[in-house]
């Protein structure tokens, strides 16, 4: 009987990784290993590096979110250099990433988690993937979700100066100012997102909610947690994903702990296993008692469902109005008059994901209407060096940190990221889990379609494996297998580094 069952590679997904599910003698789940088998290492070259290339390092960690990685960095040397932007700057700044949010979460929904919903958990794997999904939905639907990336990119480029990895991010502000004929451009190209955003949020109901399998396995405990929450919530209490106060919710939806990024040290610790290159971050008041859920464990998730289960509600009108449907239909009471109990069920995270473009999309028309935009006063120039600064921001996968230490020349002495994935590695090792020991039973035939369920449990994380993985005490082993014709061993070598 087998009693090993191997996901390698996980799909759909930025990086590399693998899932082992080990069976016990009665053909059940007994235990299942996340691993990501790549090093990066950015925390360690970049050392000794000057603190201002920074923005232009870190944004090669991957082409998937360069721009928030290019953010965090510029706002971690706004400190480190000890200056403010001035104000149009910070919009700039904003509106950039506004239309970053709006390219990233299209992306994933159609492209990466989409297709198990509109293709279908069971379809065939060459179907489940973009094709299949304009197959399914028709060529004009496809060419809407190739617009929109378009003119988002475009607007990136615009603002950014690169339409992949930006330039633009500087100590103290931003590299340009707005012409009043790019922001005429740019308040269109937002008026498009919102009208698409909708039709997202319509194709969501029409394609996924009204279809009862589709409900039930949304609904169904095979991908509910109830760990602690995190997002960052604006001086309102509401959803920002530029700038704010980082908030912690726990499994009741009561605020378990609300700091500025600059004291993220204060309340988050991280560990490191020995079969992979990941790091665990923990809440430090729990503590790390494993991969156990509920509140006595210190794991907490940081998604798009969770900045929605930690605000007091979106500040714009039509993500409300989505905001307050979600959670609805969850049945979820309100723990105060503006925010609502979590929602545990994790595959509602792609729900809240379109919420979230809707928002961004309506916050981009705030900014590219707002009559500072174009105001030339873009930056204050840096005349000192403070030595330290912690940057955050709200990547599409989570809360993402980047906090730099330098000597007096500017120059990098420690250099520390908790980027968005590496929040819910913990998270992401317990859906899998959960969803194996569900789906798995003794005597069931286990097929692709249920290994994809199974790959469901971390794909709703939109995960990014290469951002997410860096240094970690230990040893890193090159190992080298020599095999016969036939594929029989014939020596191994290993050095270990």
């Amino acid at each position: 009987m087998t009693k090993r069952i191997t996901i390698d590679p996980i799909t759909r997904l930025e990086g590399h990784g693998k899932i082992e599910i080990f069976l016990d003698d009665a053909g059940d789940v007994e235990h299942t290993y996340f691993q990501v088998p790549e090093l990066r290492g950015f925390e360690q070259f970049c050392l000794g590096r000057k603190a201002e290339d920074m923005p232009n390092i870190t944004n090669r960690i991957c082409g998937v979110c360069p721009e928030a990685h290019h953010m965090a960095a510029t706002k971690a040397l706004d400190a480190v250099f000890g200056v403010e932007p001035p104000p149009a700057a910070k919009k700039i700044r904003e509106l950039f990433y506004s239309a970053f949010y709006v390219t990233d979460h299209t992306t994933h929904f159609y492209a990466l988690g989409g297709p198990d919903f509109i293709v279908g958990p069971d379809a065939p794997a060459s179907e489940r993937n973009i094709l299949g999904v304009i197959a399914k939905v028709g060529v004009e639907i496809g060419r809407k979700v190739i617009d929109c990336r378009s003119r988002n990119h475009g607007i990136i480029k615009l603002l950014g100066g690169r339409a992949i990895h930006p330039t633009a991010g500087l100590p103290g502000g931003w590299s340009r100012a707005i012409a009043e004929t790019e922001r005429a451009h740019i308040e269109q190209v937002a008026r498009d997102n919102i009208d698409f955003a909708l039709f997202s949020l319509q194709a969501f109901d029409d394609l996924v909610l009204k279809n009862t399998a589709y409900l039930e396995l949304i609904l169904s405990d095979v991908y509910v947690h109830r760990t602690y929450g995190m997002g960052t919530v604006d001086a309102n209490g509401q959803v920002n994903f530029y700038d704010g106060q980082i908030r912690v919710v726990d499994p009741a939806g009561s605020v378990f702990a609300q700091y500025d990024a600059a004291d993220y040290a204060q309340h988050l610790s991280e560990t490191v296993l020995p079969y992979s290159y990941l790091k665990y971050p923990y809440l430090k008041r729990v503590g790390w008692h494993g991969f156990e859920d509920g509140a006595r464990s210190g794991i907490y998730a940081a998604t798009p469902l969770t900045r929605l289960n930690v605000t007091e509600g979106m500040p714009t009108p039509r993500a409300q109005e989505h905001f307050d449907r979600m959670y609805a239909t969850f049945g979820c009471a309100k723990v105060t008059d503006r925010r609502y109990a979590p929602i545990h069920h994790r595959l509602a995270t792609h729900w809240a994901r379109l919420i979230e473009l809707l928002y961004a999309s309506e916050r981009m028309l705030e900014l590219a209407t707002d009559p500072e935009i174009t105001s030339p006063l873009v930056r204050v120039i840096p005349e000192r060096i403070v030595g330290e600064g912690v940057g955050s921001v709200e990547a599409p996968r989570g809360t993402l940190t980047h906090h730099y230490k330098t000597d007096e020349r500017g120059l990098l002495t420690m250099v520390n990221l908790i980027v968005g994935t590496t929040n819910n590695h913990a998270a992401i090792t317990l859906s899998i889990k959960k969803a194996a020991q569900s789906l798995i039973k003794k005597g069931s035939v286990v097929t692709d379609g249920i290994l994809n369920k199974v790959e469901m449990a971390f794909r709703l994380y939109d995960p990014c494996l290469s951002c997410a993985t860096h240094s970690l005490p230990g040893h890193m082993p090159l190992i080298v297998r020599i095999r016969d014709r036939q594929g029989a061993l014939v020596q191994e070598l290993r050095q270990d580094s």
